[in-house]
């Protein structure tokens, strides 16, 4: 399970535990500092930077927290663990990033253009209530997860799905995965769409609509010790093509990476 910080600036940050390192305590305390950034589709808006991530979770026998992210444990077996989660959305990130200015839209892709004043969206973020399956094995992970929001926000839900297999030699991990998010309309409306009082012409009024985020991650650790790790790790995230036209974005997907070191208490 990702952290909330991670998740929301990255997504990749969160380090594998070497076996040595199982820890007997209910408490998982870790911190990561290095460098990092995640790209911003956003227009008219900063790339976000990393520079230190706290990793805060506590495991009960049934109820955990995980650096925001509220759980209860309703079956751990051979099989699969499988989890009610409460969490907050992590699209709002983004929109904490940005300024209002003028810009230049181009029209029906003749290079005509027109100066228009957008007033990039304030966008809220919102509390999620959803499950989460996961099932490992000598073949690798899966992870699926459905959220719908219940906090009246967006109103909407997403659906995750990811894969990895992992590779361990000595004190050397690595890992990539594949991973795909389902976007419903009213998720995708509320934060990557335009509404008609956001906009100087109101006929830039825009709807995403719902679809599909594919993504990959690739990630690469070395473990000092018992405690200090080092890690390299990078994510590629192709937006659906309902985000990518929408009048408030600039780019088609979304970069990251991060290289740090790693203590775990």
């Amino acid at each position: 399970m990702k952290t909330l910080i991670a998740y929301a600036l990255l997504a990749i940050t969160t380090l594998a535990v070497a076996p040595s390192c199982a820890a007997e305590s209910p408490w998982r305390l870790g911190i990561a500092a290095g460098y990092g950034e995640r790209t911003n589709p956003l227009i008219l808006s900063d790339d976000i930077p990393i520079a230190v991530d706290v990793d805060i979770a506590w495991f009960g026998k049934r109820f955990f927290f995980d650096n925001g992210d509220f759980g209860y444990t309703f079956a751990d077996n051979s099989l699969l663990t499988a989890s009610l989660i409460a969490r907050v959305n992590s699209d709002r990130v983004f929109f904490g990033r940005t300024n209002t200015r003028f810009i230049n839209v181009g029209f029906d892709g003749v290079g005509l253009q027109e100066t228009v004043l957008l007033d990039v969206p304030d966008r809220s973020y919102a509390v999620e209530a959803g499950f989460e399956v996961l099932a490992d094995g000598t073949w690798g992970h899966l992870r699926f997860a459905a959220h719908h929001d219940v906090s009246n926000t967006h109103e909407g839900y997403e659906l995750d799905f990811e894969y990895g297999l992992g590779w361990r030699s000595k004190r050397w991990y690595f890992q990539p995965s594949l991973g795909m998010s389902y976007k419903s309309s009213a998720l995708s409306n509320y934060y990557w769409g335009l509404r008609p009082g956001e906009a100087f012409d109101p006929t830039l009024a825009y709807e995403p609509g719902a679809g599909v985020n594919v993504r990959g991650r690739l990630q690469l650790s070395y473990y000092i010790s018992r405690h200090w790790a080092f890690s390299l790790a990078g994510e590629y995230e192709r937006l659906h093509d309902g985000i990518v036209d929408s009048p408030i974005v600039r780019d088609h997907q979304t970069l990251g990476y991060f290289a740090g070191f790693r203590y775990r208490f």
